[in-house]
This record gives C-alpha cells, sequence and structure tokens, in this order.
C-alpha cells in the first residue's frame, strides 16, 4: 500500500513540475504587423474590413457595410473607439501600441490552455466513455475535432482517478 501511495506522489509531482515549465516561445516576427494585412468581420454580412479603413470609414458607409442602422449611442460609441483605433495605428500602417501586437501575435500562438474545449474535457470527465461518444455526436463533421480530443482526455483523466480510488 505504501508503495502504490508513494508512486502516486511521485506521479503527481512528476506532472506538476513537468506542467510548470516554460514552454520555448515562438520566435519574433521581423517585421511589425500592418493594419492593412488585419481584417475582421463586419456585421453578420460576412464582409471583412481592415483595421486601417476601420479607423478612417464614416458612420454611413459602416451601417451600408454591417447592414444594420445605429442609434446616436451607437454611432459615439463607433467615433469614440474609431479614435482610438486611429491613436495605435502609425501613418505607414503599423501598430504603435504593443497592446494590439501582442494581441494579434497571442491569437497565432497556440498554448495549450488556449485551447481547452472545457466542454469535451467535462464530458470525458463525468460521463466516461458515454461523454466520448456525446461529444462525437455534437461535433459537426466538418467542424474542428477539439472537443472530441478533450473529451478523451478527461475519460482518460476518469479512468485513472477510478483506478487509483478503487485499488
Amino acid at each position: 500500500m505504501n508503495k502504490v501511495i508513494i508512486s502516486l506522489v511521485l506521479v503527481v509531482i512528476c506532472t506538476t513540475s513537468y506542467s510548470f515549465s516554460k514552454p520555448k516561445s515562438a520566435p519574433e516576427s521581423r517585421f511589425p504587423i500592418n493594419s492593412r494585412e488585419v481584417y475582421v468581420p463586419v456585421g453578420g454580412t460576412g464582409h471583412l474590413i481592415s483595421l486601417m479603413d476601420l479607423s478612417r470609414i464614416s458612420v454611413k458607409d459602416f451601417e451600408k457595410l454591417s447592414g444594420k442602422k445605429m442609434t446616436f449611442a451607437d454611432k459615439v460609441k463607433f467615433k469614440v473607439g474609431q479614435r482610438e483605433l486611429r491613436k495605435k495605428i502609425n501613418e505607414d500602417g503599423t501598430f504603435n501600441s504593443k497592446q494590439i501586437e501582442n494581441y494579434l501575435n497571442a491569437s497565432q500562438k497556440k498554448g495549450i490552455l488556449m485551447n481547452i474545449s472545457w466542454a469535451g474535457l467535462a464530458l470525458g470527465l463525468f460521463l466516461n466513455i458515454i461523454g466520448v461518444l456525446i461529444a462525437y455526436l455534437i461535433t459537426s463533421k466538418e467542424g474542428d475535432h477539439s472537443m472530441i480530443k478533450w473529451a478523451w482526455i478527461g475519460a482518460i483523466i476518469s479512468a485513472i482517478i477510478w483506478g487509483a480510488v478503487l485499488i
């Protein structure tokens, strides 16, 4: 019994020390991100607009592009947001704020905590194999399969926990 407890403690210590290790960072880009190359969706129409164009577009043109009529409060918020965006973009289109570059770079870096499907993990942990089957049914055929992957991980963790409890 003592050997089992000691081995479980060693496994916990090893996995904890592994999870605290610092991952290698991705190489920094030599070229700054240009606001003319970053596109965001506008409204539910599927149109894309660059951040440079968004910082300079008129309210009427934005209403036409998004397909929605804006209230006075929405127009004021839009103008204030445009002014803030314009302050963070240089004349050549690069960003002068590191916050925006860090945000855009963080979306490109894929860390393990950013990709967790919490629903899949919960299905696997609490429902085990049945949760994995539910994840297969929920996930669309052409969609990403992170929910299925995390359901399997949750099921494996659940099996390990139940195995440790029953032994």
